[in-house]
């Protein structure tokens, strides 16, 4: 009671100590989040945003609709999908509102006319086939929120509208003059021939060329747009991986062993032991094999080319009754018994489908009517049966499937897999026999090709897994190698654990795959963690692979790509033109051939090179070297030049030119038609030129 009084004498120092308390704890909530706040916002396309709560929204969408094809994408996959579309949007609305373009009814009416999904769905079709808008209309009245979808739908086709207009302007803006068909004309039709020398760099060792950081650096500072690069994280790691030991191993083959003869088992009901067949005497094998496998009976025949390569000889001879086993199928330990061999259980056939126009046939040659494909038909079967040879030929230039272009080998099938008329022919009929069945997709003139005999097995599979002692021993193993790598070499310690080196890997904030395991978004999370600094440690227990224990190593801005990206496309460069200053210096002579004899090479000849077709015979593409040459003087030996392989000198024999001609017109369109092919480019060229912020790290 003494204790209970003197609380309430202090309640209220007691109510200002817990209101300091919470005052302290907001203000520290302040200062590690307020002042480093996450955007509400998913990012910004030129300072316009993109609300999060909207993205999410199409992310889920975008994964459902993934999800109802069997594609089964992941969120960061989504997410990619998405975010590429927002940006482009966001790109394109941009230009549509600076250039002024604006649609109307009738190009929502088009856009929705060239949406195949909406354009010829049947819902949508009138009468006389055509697309009807006010049934397209009334359609969203009746499901639910579909004001709204049909309020999206008008959004997605105005742009659509839109994007063509714009594609249009793009597209006509690409013009060629006559000008530039006559060089056109000159590229492909002047000629060159000159004598040479080449010495490639290849003559000079790799090691005897050094190439600094400092070099790296400076290059890529020369071309910053194409060595730029995001902010990124580059992590050692390693993985333990959870694997079955030999004593696992051992114990799953002796369990599989035991289940050959009969076994003694308690019955709780009975409370008595009871005998139990063993998989040699037991009748029942269905029972058996869903009582003692991880892998379900299968009750269908199977072919030897469908079963395990190393065992198939072994397994498709198997008498009825007897064993074969144990034997290792991937990460199981297997018994096979034998129940029996069926003879032309698999069918091979080639066909030939006419079908006619109301058939589930897309892509059909011709429009036919029913009457028509039989007369077809049956005129190709006659052709067929006087000469069973021309089968393949047939079928390529005449039928309707996609089989056509294997000359109608459908390869083999199990019962049951084709419609019933085409697998009746196939299965009833002998090899070598043609003949012809209607089935809803139209005519097939069919030819039996081949016939398999399959066996049908009763097959127990114990997986091998790691016991619970063997992944509590690899859990140890994991959480030690974490505690230790914080204070020590990392390299060293994956070396003294006699564990697989693996290298460092670069990370960026959205990357959803680590190294070589996919969807480890966690991991890449973690690295771009703000309380994550460099020499952190944490270990990630990832589900049937093992324990992936990471340190951080190194951490790049945003801006110029670290030394160690840049290098494997840098150095090469760096060190052929180290390599170049130390061939031209050996290249000593008046002529070729004093030049050749210096340089412990031959001169060789190149013969009517074109601009347009610069290959250097033993050099490969060099269009620097072809186009001096078309330049230079007859007969005069030029300076060293760097080229593409090597250092080249030359001297130009004869330069042929085209005869001149009245019009360019013909080039003139290729160069046109080259230009269009262009147009493609403008959405990167937007990008590239855009101030894009991307946030989806803080959010996925």
């Amino acid at each position: 009671m003494a204790v209970l009084s003197k609380i309430r004498n202090r309640s209220g120092l007691l109510l200002l100590a817990i209101g300091f308390a919470l005052l302290a704890f907001v203000v520290q909530d302040v200062f590690t989040k307020g002042f480093n706040s996450v955007s509400t916002d998913v990012g910004s396309v030129n300072g316009k945003d993109i609300s999060f709560d909207e993205f999410k929204i199409k992310v889920a969408n975008t994964e459902k609709n993934s999800q109802n094809q069997g594609q089964n994408m992941t969120s960061m996959q989504a997410s990619n999908q998405v975010w590429n579309q927002e940006v482009q949007v966001a790109l394109l609305n941009a230009e549509f509102e600076k250039l002024g373009i604006r649609v109307g009814e009738k190009h929502i009416i088009e856009a929705f006319k060239s949406d195949p999904n909406i354009g010829q769905n049947q819902m949508f079709l009138n009468a006389a086939g055509k697309f009807d808008l006010n049934k397209f209309k009334d359609y969203f009245k009746e499901v639910p929120n579909g004001i709204q979808m049909l309020k999206d739908q008008e959004k997605n086709a105005e742009l659509r509208a839109k994007y063509e207009i714009y594609n249009s302007l793009i597209k006509g803006g690409m013009y060629a003059t006559q000008a530039e068909g006559k060089f056109k004309y000159e590229a492909e039709l002047n000629k060159v021939s000159f004598d040479f020398v080449m010495v490639p760099f290849s003559s000079i060792k790799d090691s005897d060329v050094k190439v600094t950081d400092e070099e790296i650096t400076t290059y890529m500072k020369t071309k910053e747009k194409k060595f730029k690069s995001e902010e990124s994280r580059e992590l050692d790691y390693v993985l333990i991986s959870e694997k079955p030991s030999a004593t696992d191993e051992a114990e799953i083959k002796k369990n599989v062993d035991a289940l050959l003869l009969p076994s003694v088992r308690y019955n709780k009901e009975t409370g008595k032991n009871d005998t139990i067949q063993g998989f040699r005497s037991v009748t029942d094998n269905a029972d058996f094999v869903n009582a003692n496998s991880d892998i379900p009976f299968d009750s269908s025949y199977v072919s030897k080319q469908d079963l395990p390569a190393a065992v198939a000889e072994q397994l498709f001879n198997l008498p009825a009754g007897e064993i074969y086993g144990p034997y290792m199928r991937d990460n199981y330990y297997c018994l096979s018994k034998g129940l029996g061999r069926k003879a032309g259980a698999k069918a091979k056939a080639s066909h030939i489908l006419i079908s006619w126009e109301g058939t589930k046939v897309p892509n059909k040659k011709e429009k036919r009517t029913k009457e028509q494909a039989k007369a077809k038909a049956d005129g190709l079967l006659a052709q067929a049966q006087a000469n069973a040879g021309m089968f393949m030929m047939l079928a390529m230039s005449n039928s309707d499937d996609s089989s056509a272009q294997q000359g109608g080998d459908l390869g083999f099938f199990g019962p049951g897999q084709m419609v019933k008329p085409f697998n009746d022919f196939a299965f009833n009929n002998p090899i070598g026999k043609i003949g012809l069945v209607e089935t809803e997709f139209g005519y097939h003139i069919i030819q039996v090709t081949d016939k398999q005999d399959a066996v049908k097995l009763a097959t127990i599979a114990q997986k091998i897994e790691p016991s619970e002692a063997t992944n509590d021993k690899i859990y140890t193993q994991a959480t030690k190698f974490e505690m230790d790598a914080a204070n020590k070499d990392f390299a060293a310690l994956v070396k003294e654990a006699k564990l697989t080196a693996i290298p460092a890997v670069r990370v960026k904030a959205i990357d959803e795959n680590f190294g070589s395991m996919s969807n480890q978004r966690q991991i890449v999370k973690w690295a771009f963690e703000g309380d994550t600094k460099i020499g952190s440690v944490k270990r990630f227990e990832i589900v049937n692979v093992g324990h992936v224990i990471a340190k951080l190593k190194s951490i790049a801005a945003k801006g110029l790509m670290t030394i160690e990206e840049a290098r494997p496309q840098v150095e090469p460069i760096l060190k052929n033109k180290k390599k170049a200053v130390k061939i031209e210096a050996a290249m000593k002579g008046a002529s070729l051939a004093a030049i050749a004899a210096t340089s412990k090479v031959a001169v060789m000849n190149a013969v009517d090179l074109t601009v347009e077709s610069p290959n250097v015979p033993g050099a490969g593409f060099e269009p620097k070297v072809v186009g001096m040459a078309f330049t230079s003087k007859a007969g005069v030996v030029s300076k060293p030049i760097e080229g593409n392989s090597g250092v080249f000198v030359f001297a130009t024999k004869v330069v042929t030119k085209a005869p001149a001609i009245q019009k360019y017109d013909d080039y003139t369109a290729k160069v046109k038609q080259q230009a269009v092919g262009n147009s493609g480019r403008f959405m990167q060229a937007l990008k590239e030129d855009a101030d894009i912020v991307d946030n989806r790290a803080n959010f996925y």
